[in-house]
C-alpha cells in the first residue's frame, strides 16, 4: 500500500476514533459538570497533573526512538517490555511517598484519598506500552482506533455512575482506573500478534534507545512544566475553584483541539520516519498545517462567538466564570495547530535536542510571566500570560522549521490566510446575528452553528476546493 493510501486508510480509522472519544469526554464533563462541584474538578486537575507528570516516564523516550529506528529486535523489545513493567511498579510507590508532599503544598486533605488510588494507573499503563508502540510503528490504525474507543466507553460509564452515587472526586479517579484496566488488557491482545517477549534484559544492548530516550524525557519534563505551570500556579495562590474554572475553559477550548491535532500526527510520524529528503518532510509539514487549521480554525472561531451561550448549556450556570476564559484560551488552540507538527518533524530527522531546545526556551520565557501575572492579575493575568507564551513558542517553532527543512513561509502563508479569511467573514455575519437576533439558548445556538458552517463550507467550494474535488476525495478514500 502506497504512503498515500496508508495515510488516508490511517487518517480514517484514527479520525474515527479521536471524534468519538472527544465525543465522549465532552459528555462526561458536560453530564458530571452538573453533578459536582467546580472545586473537585480543580482537585481531580492537581492528581491528573500529578499523573501526567510520570507518565512522561512511561517508557523512557521508547516510543519516538523504536518508531524512528524501526526496531525489530525481538531480545531488545524484550528488555525494553520489562524495563517499563518496572518503572510502573517503581512509580506506583513513588506517587504513594510522593503524596503528603503534594498535599501540603495545596492545603487540600481531599487529595489524600485520591492520590494513592490513582498510582495503581502506572502497572495498568505501563504494561501494555511496547505493545502500543508496536501497534503504531506498524500502522495498524484500526486496532488503535477500535482499542481506544472501547476503552474510552467504559471509562465514561464508570464515571458518570459513580458520580450519580454520590462517590464525589473518587468518580473520575475510578473511572480513569477503569480506562487504564481496560487498555492494558485489549493493547495486551492486539499486540501479541506482533510480539512475544521472551526471558532477556540487558540494558546495554538498548543503549541507542535509551541515548535517544534522554532527549525525549528531557522534552517531556519541559512540556508537562510549560503545559502545566498555570495549573500549579493557580491551585496554589488562587484558589481551587478558580483552577476549576481555569479546567473547564480548558476541557472546551483547548482539549478537543489537542485530541484531535494528533489525529494526522499519530499517522504521518510513522510515515515521516521513513522520509530522509528534506522536500519530502517541508511538504509533508506544510500539508499537515493546511489540513489542520482548516479543520481547526472554524471550530476555534465558532467556540469564541458563542461561549456565552455554549457554557452554561454545556456545564450549567455554576461555570459561568468561565466564560471569558474560553474567549482567551481558544487563541492558544490557534497557535497550537501550527506548532502540532514540529516535534514529528524533529524526530524524523532524528533531532530530539530542538524539541528539547524549544521546550526549554519556552519555560524559561514563561516563569518570569506567569509569575507577575499571577502576582498583579490572578486569575485573568495567568490566563492572558498563558496566551503570550504561546506566541512566542510559536515563532521559536517556526524558526526551528526552517532550519530543519528550508525556506516554507510563504507557502505557510498561502495555507493559513485562507481559513483565517473563511473565519473572520464568518464572524462578522454571525456578530451581526447576535447584535439583532440573540446569542444565548439553543434557539440561537443551533442557527449561529448552522450559518457558520454554511459560510465556510461556502468559501471553501468558492476559493479553496472545488465540489468535484471533495468528491473525487471522497472517491478515494
Amino acid at each position: 500500500m502506497s504512503n498515500q493510501k496508508t495515510a488516508i486508510n490511517g487518517a480514517k480509522w484514527t479520525t474515527s476514533a479521536t471524534v468519538v472519544n472527544t465525543i465522549f469526554n465532552s459528555l462526561q464533563m458536560a453530564i458530571i459538570a452538573r453533578v459536582l462541584a467546580p472545586s473537585i474538578f480543580g482537585i481531580v486537575s492537581i492528581c491528573t497533573m500529578m499523573l501526567n507528570f510520570f507518565y512522561i516516564f512511561a517508557n523512557l523516550g521508547f516510543a519516538n526512538s523504536i518508531i524512528s529506528t524501526q526496531e525489530t529486535d525481538r531480545k531488545r523489545l524484550s528488555t525494553i517490555f520489562f524495563a517499563s513493567i518496572a518503572l510502573g511498579i517503581i512509580f506506583c510507590g513513588v506517587i504513594n511517598l510522593c503524596a503528603p508532599i503534594v498535599i501540603n503544598f495545596y492545603h487540600e486533605p481531599k487529595l489524600a484519598r485520591i492520590i494513592p488510588l490513582a498510582s495503581f494507573n502506572f502497572p495498568l499503563v505501563y504494561v501494555c506500552q511496547v505493545y502500543s508502540i508496536l501497534l503504531q510503528k506498524e500502522l495498524r490504525f484500526r486496532t488503535i482506533a477500535i482499542n481506544d474507543m472501547l476503552c474510552a466507553f467504559v471509562g465514561i460509564t464508570v464515571t458518570i455512575i459513580l458520580a450519580y452515587q454520590n462517590f464525589q472526586e473518587l468518580a473520575i479517579m475510578y473511572g480513569q482506573l477503569a480506562l487504564a484496566a481496560t487498555r492494558a488488557i485489549s493493547y495486551s491482545i492486539a499486540g501479541s500478534k506482533l510480539f512475544q517477549p521472551v526471558w532477556h534484559f540487558k540494558l546495554k544492548e538498548i543503549k541507542h534507545h535509551l541515548r535517544f530516550g534522554i532527549y525525549s524525557i528531557g522534552e517531556g519534563l519541559l512540556g508537562f512544566a510549560n503545559s502545566n505551570l498555570e495549573n500549579i500556579v493557580i491551585g496554589r495562590f488562587v484558589s481551587m475553584e478558580a483552577l476549576g474554572y481555569f479546567n473547564i475553559a480548558y476541557q472546551l477550548a483547548i482539549f478537543p483541539i489537542y485530541k484531535l491535532n494528533p489525529i494526522i500526527m499519530q499517522v504521518s510520524f510513522p510515515i515521516m520516519a521513513k522520509m530522509k529528503d528534506n522536500e519530502g518532510l517541508k511538504r509533508a509539514y506544510l500539508k499537515i498545517v493546511d489540513f489542520i487549521t482548516y479543520c481547526n480554525f472554524p471550530i476555534l472561531t465558532g467556540l469564541f462567538l458563542t461561549a456565552v451561550g455554549v457554557v452554561p448549556i454545556v456545564f450549567g450556570h455554576n461555570f459561568l466564570p468561565s466564560i471569558p476564559l474560553v474567549r482567551i484560551v481558544v487563541f492558544v488552540g490557534f497557535l497550537s495547530c501550527i506548532t502540532t507538527p514540529f516535534s514529528a518533524i524533529a524526530f524524523s530527522k532524528g533531532k530530539p535536542n530542538l524539541v528539547f531546545m524549544s521546550n526549554l526556551i519556552a519555560l524559561v520565557v514563561k516563569l518570569p510571566i506567569i509569575y507577575l501575572a499571577a502576582k498583579y492579575y490572578g486569575l485573568f493575568g495567568i490566563t492572558y500570560g498563558y496566551l503570550i507564551c504561546s506566541t512566542i513558542e510559536t515563532l521559536v517553532c517556526l524558526y526551528l522549521v526552517h532550519s530543519l527543512v528550508g525556506n516554507f513561509f510563504a507557502q505557510f502563508l498561502n495555507n493559513v490566510y485562507k481559513p483565517l479569511a473563511f473565519c473572520l467573514a464568518m464572524s462578522v455575519v454571525l456578530l451581526i446575528y447576535q447584535h439583532f437576533i440573540g446569542s444565548t439558548g439553543l434557539i440561537n445556538i443551533i442557527p449561529q452553528v448552522i450559518i457558520g458552517a454554511a459560510i465556510y463550507i461556502g468559501l471553501t467550494f468558492k476559493f479553496k476546493m472545488s465540489f468535484r474535488e471533495v468528491m473525487e476525495l471522497k472517491k478515494s478514500l
